[in-house]
């Protein structure tokens, strides 16, 4: 388990995980009445379409969660960052389709997330919210106060809202929930898989030690790698390193397959690739084939490998093993650790403060500095 003498927000939220969790999970579970009857009339729609949203990593919830909420509820689905709809509302919402926006907000006080609410209520003539956040006092969650006629608000746990600048808790947990909800009739089946990944959450935190000593290794730039849904986990790692480490690291991440196409460029002897590997054997052929390619660059670039036995031929400095199984549809959730990790002990091995790492200023804990313009109201 993660263990240093500095005090860190960070560590702490990192390490509560798998029991937050567990907690998001029976909230979820006692409110199922009420999030279903919220719910069903929309699914009664044919055309109803779904929106995911948010901004930085609430957005990176939206493209994890995408596939897997379109296949759970049988509707499209779309992911669609607020700092995307904030600029071209026309481009994305259409007047007379019913639309279901799906918020996430840590804190609910980022400019793009309450006018992104404000352009679907002006664009769409059937629109509903569900907002899920971590902040019982937060902007969003007091216009789903004010607007309980087609709005519901589900908030998170305490323990959800981190008080560190990078998400960590909050990301997890707001995934999880979306999860959960766009299958709620079978809320009541999951536990099981609940607390499989709260275990497999501590088998990537019983290796700290070790990916602290690889965090202290010498390399400048990290390529996550993931398929499918775990594409939106090796975003999210990829913004998770970079951030803690104020910059100092450079991220990338990629498919497997698109890595192929151009991206690979980036590597040299400097870059530390680390795959997320799919629990689909079908799917992890694919990635393997990348792997073993990279094994054989004359270079000998490291890797690190997350959910999968070992496989030697890919010369992994470390191999951490989920035991993972085909038909959990929630082993994205604690593969995102691996990117709080790195961040959290490069963070420190680079002399920042991993809570605010920021030396500048450039980035806090809530966006600042964004105005919010009327589109009518410029020449």
């Amino acid at each position: 388990m993660v263990n240093n003498h500095v005090k860190s927000y960070t560590k702490e939220e990192i390490l509560g995980q798998p029991t937050l969790w567990i907690s998001v999970y029976q909230l979820i579970l006692n409110n199922r009445n009420k999030i279903s009857g919220f719910l069903e009339p929309l699914f009664q729609l044919k055309d109803l379409q779904i929106v995911l949203t948010g901004a930085g990593s609430s957005a990176f919830i939206g493209e994890a969660a995408q596939g897997l909420v379109q296949k759970n509820t049988g509707f499209n689905t779309k992911a669609i960052a607020t700092t995307d709809i904030v600029t071209h509302p026309e481009l994305f919402f259409q007047a007379e389709i019913p639309t279901l926006l799906i918020s996430f907000a840590r804190s609910g006080n980022s400019p793009e997330s309450l006018e992104t609410v404000g352009l679907a209520d002006k664009f769409c003539k059937n629109i509903h919210h569900l907002i899920i956040s971590c902040n019982k006092d937060g902007k969003l969650a007091h216009y789903a106060y004010g607007n309980q006629e087609r709005s519901y608000l589900v908030l998170l746990p305490e323990a959800a809202n981190d008080k560190s600048l990078a998400m960590t808790g909050s990301f997890t947990s707001m995934l999880l929930s979306v999860l959960l909800i766009s299958d709620i009739y079978n809320i009541a089946k999951r536990e099981a898989e609940i607390s499989q990944i709260s275990k497999q959450a501590k088998i990537l935190l019983d290796q700290s030690d070790v990916i602290k000593k690889i965090a202290k290794s010498n390399f400048d730039r990290v390529v996550f790698l993931g398929s499918g849904p775990m594409l939106g986990i090796a975003r999210e790692c990829h913004l998770k390193l970079q951030e803690l480490t104020d910059g100092q690291i450079i991220c990338k991440h990629d498919s497997f397959l698109g890595f192929r196409h151009g991206p690979r460029a980036v590597t040299n002897e400097n870059t530390l690739l680390v795959y997320l590997f799919s629990a689909s054997d079908f799917v992890h052929r694919y990635e393997v084939d990348l792997a073993m390619s990279i094994a054989e660059d004359i270079r000998n670039i490291k890797c690190l490998s997350i959910g999968r036995p070992e496989n030697k031929k890919l010369n992994s400095c470390l191999n951490i093993d989920l035991h993972l199984e085909e038909n959990q549809k929630l082993n994205i959730i604690p593969t995102t650790l691996i990117g709080q990790l790195l961040g959290y002990y490069k963070s420190l091995q680079k002399g920042l403060n991993p809570d605010n790492p920021s030396i500048s200023g450039a980035i806090n804990r809530v966006v600042q500095g964004v105005t919010i313009y009327n589109k009518q109201n410029i020449n």
